[in-house]
């Protein structure tokens, strides 16, 4: 999905660097699955209410999990770049929840997309369901809702990430720091990872 200058909008100016937010908020610290080890870390920038970005995770990131990371080749780091106040709430949710269940739910997230992120007007509502199973009770939901702090580190690190990797696009992946937009197939996928940088 294509940025917009109005989605730029909600970012607030002047961000402090990643570690810094990181070290601020542990919610706000690396997600991430697979071996520290691995030859190639692609780190992934997406949006929770990116069709692009929930088409790669129902379709290709499940090959990529069994092919890629459970193999050791890749270890895998997700990045949150919201487009928008609902991908916001919704990364927010995710960050809040215990850190073993953040790839689980935004998996969920990403395969109920058209039932809650374009739920007009119930986006929220529908949100907190999703959230419920993940063990999330409405009162703590409301909590993250009404957590600036965390929504302010999770829009600094965006601005980090759009600094740092000139980011135009969701999904976009950086192969050992090597930048790629779009929802990429897996044979494009893994064609990326043989080509990394080595470090």
């Amino acid at each position: 999905m294509q940025i917009s200058r109005r989605s730029l909008g909600i970012i607030a100016a002047g961000a402090p660097g990643l570690a810094l937010a990181q070290a601020a908020d542990p919610r706000l610290g690396v997600r991430s699955t697979g071996q520290a080890t691995a030859p190639v870390t692609v780190t992934e920038f997406f949006s929770l209410t990116c069709g692009h970005c929930a088409a790669f995770h129902n379709q290709v990131w499940p090959r990529v999990k069994l092919e890629l990371v459970n193999t050791g080749r890749i270890r895998m780091v997700w990045r949150d770049f919201p487009l928008d106040g609902v991908a916001l709430a919704a990364a927010a949710v995710a960050r809040a929840l215990p850190e073993e269940r953040y790839e689980a739910f935004i998996g969920t997230l990403f395969q109920t997309q058209d039932r809650w992120a374009f739920a007009q007007g119930r986006q929220i509502d529908e949100l907190a369901r999703i959230a419920a199973l993940a063990g999330m009770d409405r009162a703590s939901f409301d909590t993250v809702m009404g957590d600036e702090a965390l929504r302010r580190g999770i829009l600094e690190l965006r601005v980090a990430a759009e600094r740092e990797f000139q980011i135009r696009a969701t999904p976009s992946f950086a192969f050992n720091g090597r930048m790629h937009s779009g929802n990429l197939p897996f044979e494009q996928f893994a064609r990326l990872v043989q080509d990394a940088p080595r470090t």
